[in-house]
């Protein structure tokens, strides 16, 4: 292991062991103060990094972060990430296009120009038809009448 590496890893490990170090000390407060549930959770936290320290994932990321290699790799993921959206929006462009010409503005489903073929437009099913409308119309303006009479209206 190069001595650079061997920084590098010691440098992590000692920022992550103060963070969990300080983390307890923030839950120890915490607890003090009666809020146990806090506490409890923040001790949690505070020893996350702790952990990540101990299983060595600290060590595989201090490796990565420091390594050009890494970084040129994620560049490359990055211009792979973008041609590909960069085509999606293309696509989606010259997809939308292609139907806004088959369409047109003034097109219609063959169903809705049916009716309008034969002279007679189909009366919606909820409405009655003939004296039984004007019925229930006078039944609205009497209660609407009764109403206003009522506030003086």
């Amino acid at each position: 292991m190069p001595a650079q590496a061997l920084e590098d890893r010691m440098l992590a490990e000692t920022i992550c062991s103060a963070v969990s170090a300080a983390g307890l000390g923030i839950a120890a407060v915490t607890a003090y103060r009666k809020r146990f549930l806090t506490a409890t959770r923040i001790a949690a936290y505070s020893l996350v990094p702790l952990g990540l320290v101990l299983t060595g994932a600290v060590e595989w990321l201090a490796g990565t972060v420091f390594s050009l290699t890494a970084w040129v790799g994620v560049g490359v993921l990055g211009l792979a990430w973008a041609l590909f959206m960069t085509t999606r929006a293309v696509e989606r462009r010259s997809l939308g296009k292609a139907a806004r010409d088959t369409s047109g503005p003034r097109a219609a489903a063959p169903a809705a120009s049916a009716p309008a073929a034969l002279g007679k437009a189909p009366r919606p099913a909820g409405r009655p038809k003939g004296r039984a409308a004007a019925a229930d119309q006078g039944d609205d303006f009497s209660d609407i009448e009764a109403i206003l009479k009522k506030h003086g209206i």
